[in-house]
């Protein structure tokens, strides 16, 4: 698999990733387990987990399967920290907690860094320089290699990325940036992918594929065994059943048929090479669902496929992105 460099840094990983959302809890070992071996024996080295995942049950399991399975060293472990479970708050940055929270991750991960440490949401109740802090720190001392976000609009990756390059000192510079990104979910052009583009910071798109409807497989109701057939993942499918979004699958599918491929590869190839993008992270329901996905590796869309499908998917932009002379 091709590997790309994630942002202005040093670091390469597969240019797809593997995400690890539902292990520990709708995916257990034996499934994880093919899941990553098959991951690896494609040429896959980016793997994606969070230490909310499962309640910490996520980086159990890939913990595991890195004594077993994969050896920790050929693999790009990127985990996240900040999203609590606690009533009344759902995001936490402070210093203590984070640093707090990675030390926790290392003994689930059972190892002593992690490649890629992500803030996993912006936390308006801490100062954002103390949030930044705790990165330098956790780079400084060796137990993340590079850092980044997740979830940060606009503004905040934009105010993170400059304070890092311009307070003194030697500070960490952001590698990446994790969003929701799709043909289904284009809300990151307006400001979040400028911003990344002009600040040099990877973008990891989540949720490729729309949540799984951009493969067609609701095209005709809700399949048995299916995330939208869940009862605690059917919200998450849901505001992907519109009318609007069915169109988008039609064109893609139609495209599929006319490149003689499959739904799932054509999305995934258009996200996959946007602009500023480095590796959409893929959740798979087995390994046999995560062969077809890493299959997207043989394809480029044609230009004119990508147009058709930028067209019919367009986000609707008005003031202020729109130029005021055209309205």
């Amino acid at each position: 698999m091709e590997r790309r460099h994630l942002g202005h840094t040093g670091l390469r990983v597969s240019r797809l990733g593997l995400g690890t959302l539902t292990w520990g809890r709708d995916t257990g070992e034996h499934e994880a387990a093919e899941q990553l071996r098959t991951f690896h024996e494609a040429g896959g080295t980016l793997v994606d987990t969070a230490d909310v995942y499962a309640d910490g049950g996520a980086e159990h399991l890939l913990g595991r399967l890195l004594r077993n399975v994969v050896p920790r060293r050929e693999l790009v472990i990127a985990t996240k920290a900040g999203s609590v479970l606690e009533p009344g708050r759902r995001v936490d940055g402070s210093r203590g907690h984070l640093l707090n929270a990675l030390d926790a991750s290392l003994r689930r991960l059972g190892t002593d860094h992690v490649d890629l440490w992500q803030v996993h949401a912006f936390d308006p109740a801490t100062p954002l320089e103390e949030t930044l802090q705790a990165m330098d720190t956790a780079v400084a001392s060796g137990r993340a290699r590079y850092a980044g976000v997740s979830g940060f609009c606009g503004w905040q990756l934009a105010k993170a990325a400059t304070w890092q390059l311009a307070a003194p000192g030697t500070r960490t510079r952001l590698a990446g940036t994790q969003m929701e990104y799709s043909l289904l979910q284009r809300g990151i052009e307006r400001e979040v992918l400028p911003a990344a583009l002009d600040l040099g910071i990877g973008v990891l798109p989540s949720s490729p594929l729309g949540r799984g409807v951009l493969t067609g497989k609701y095209r005709r109701g809700t399949p048995a065994g299916s995330r939208g057939a869940t009862e605690h993942l059917a919200p998450f499918v849901a505001p992907y059943l519109d009318e609007a979004a069915r169109r988008i699958v039609d064109a893609v599918a139609i495209a599929a048929d006319g490149l003689a491929t499959t739904p799932l590869e054509v999305a995934l190839a258009w996200v996959r090479d946007r602009p500023g993008v480095t590796a959409p992270i893929v959740g798979a329901r087995d390994a046999q669902q995560l062969k077809a996905a890493l299959s997207v590796e043989a394809l480029t869309l044609p230009d004119e496929i990508c147009q058709a499908l930028d067209d019919v998917s367009a986000p609707v932009h008005r003031y202020p992105d729109q130029d005021w002379s055209t309205l």
